[in-house]
């Protein structure tokens, strides 16, 4: 493909981070999609730039419907159709047993980590579609270990959200199969980024880290690169995968 576009949703810090900065080196124009920190998006537009490739920096909360539209709406005027989504964007709340959990806190997770995954991806695979007068293209879904273990006393909805995003990447690659589209998920496990801190649990990692098989946690740029080959051609016949990054967890 001559002209890779790729959003990255959640593209500020961890996975999303990491995924765009390698993206950059292998010929991709990265959208770098971000909520509320702007200074770290610009950390990342800058070195996909550096690393010779186009950044476009998009501001859009992708838990809303209008946001979504307008976020591709700019996409379009600016790079053109996409053609590989990375559909990272997800938080967890804070970590509690279900009775303790606060209903806004369930509500906003699933709002982000499975509505408003839909419709990034529903946006992206009518740009992608060859029945559409696209030229096909690749989404990767970031699922979650969670979703096969279920996260008890920390938050179950969070595993639940991700378990939806397990059925939905099934469903889609069987339905857009025909017109191009790709669509596979990444299922990472214990992953050293941020997102345990803003659960609460700044200690999580090295607490948990040597229960894991490989006695250790991995790394957002080791997660980056399964996601790299699954939008890439090399992964030209894997469609409705899912892939556990987990280090046998």
């Amino acid at each position: 493909m001559p002209d890779k576009i790729l959003l990255v949703t959640g593209a500020s810090r961890g996975i999303g981070a990491a995924v765009a900065k390698k993206a950059a080196g292998e010929g991709y124009r990265v959208v770098v999609n971000y909520a509320s920190d702007r200074a770290a998006a610009e950390a990342v537009a800058a070195a996909v730039e550096k690393a010779g490739s186009q950044a476009l920096l998009a501001k859009a909360d992708v838990a809303r419907e209008d946001e979504i539209r307008r976020l591709y709406a700019e996409i379009d005027k600016k790079f053109g159709r996409l053609t590989h989504l990375v559909n990272n964007a997800g938080i967890v709340g804070r970590a509690s047993k279900l009775a303790a959990a606060d209903p806004a806190t369930i509500r906003a997770v699933i709002d982000l980590n499975v509505t408003g995954a839909i419709l990034v991806a529903r946006e992206a695979a009518r740009r992608m579609s060859t029945t559409q007068g696209g030229k096909g293209g690749a989404i990767v879904n970031l699922s979650s270990a969670a979703a096969t273990i279920g996260s008890p006393g920390e938050f179950t909805w969070y595993a639940a959200s991700k378990g939806a995003i397990d059925s939905f990447t099934l469903g889609l690659a069987r339905e857009v199969a025909t017109e191009g589209v790709r669509v596979n998920a990444v299922s990472p496990g214990l992953i050293e980024t941020d997102i345990h801190a803003s659960s609460g649990q700044p200690d999580r990692v090295a607490r948990m880290g040597p229960s894991i098989p490989m006695q250790r946690a991995g790394s957002a740029e080791e997660v980056a690169e399964t996601i790299l080959w699954l939008l890439s051609d090399k992964a030209s016949y894997v469609t409705g995968a899912n892939i556990r990054v987990a280090g046998g967890r």
